[in-house]
């Protein structure tokens, strides 16, 4: 049996959980709208303010999706009532990050700034020079969008310059042993 699978996921005042019968689930809360597809291999039903995400036999595909479905559900209840974020820490001589509207503005040793504009349903911030904060209601896109900053600038191992994620460690490596 699933431990994860098995667990009721409890639904908070303010958000609505509609399960068409094509197996599509939509959850709305005061952050936004996201909506996932099922398949055929689990079933979604509510019970009393809670959902249970059931399968229909033991095989292995099933038992798969049976997890992973309710810990997307888990994920689309608490990003429409809470909210996700990740923080990015900047660390390198010159290198700040700027909010610029409904982006950034990087400078990261290039020769010319990074224009990063924020897609749908992201916000992003720099309440310090040094440090980023990305937020939304899409536990995946967050996820993506913070790797994609991390991207610009990957740390690197000598000096450790570049972006990380915060309480990131990068493993520092010896630079050339000199005469």
């Amino acid at each position: 049996m699933s431990r994860i699978g098995n667990n009721p996921i409890p639904v908070p005042k303010g958000v609505q959980v509609t399960i068409t019968p094509e197996m599509r689930v939509s959850v709305k809360g005061p952050k936004g709208l996201l909506e996932v597809d099922t398949r055929r291999r689990v079933s979604v039903l509510m019970k009393e303010d809670k959902i249970h995400v059931a399968r229909p036999d033991d095989s292995r595909s099933s038992r798969a999706y049976h997890g992973l479905y309710q810990r997307l559900l888990v994920n689309m209840v608490h990003g429409v009532s809470e909210g996700f974020s990740k923080e990015l820490e900047i660390q390198g001589v010159g290198y700040r990050a700027t909010a610029e509207g409904k982006g950034l503005t990087l400078l990261l040793g290039f020769s010319h700034p990074i224009h990063f504009p924020a897609p749908e349903g992201i916000v992003l911030s720099a309440p310090e020079p040094t440090r980023i904060v990305v937020a939304g209601y899409d536990k995946e896109l967050v996820g993506q969008v913070a790797a994609d900053i991390r991207a610009l600038r990957k740390p690197e191992p000598y000096k450790g310059k570049g972006i990380r994620y915060k309480g990131e460690h990068v493993r520092r490596k010896v630079g050339k042993a000199g005469a």
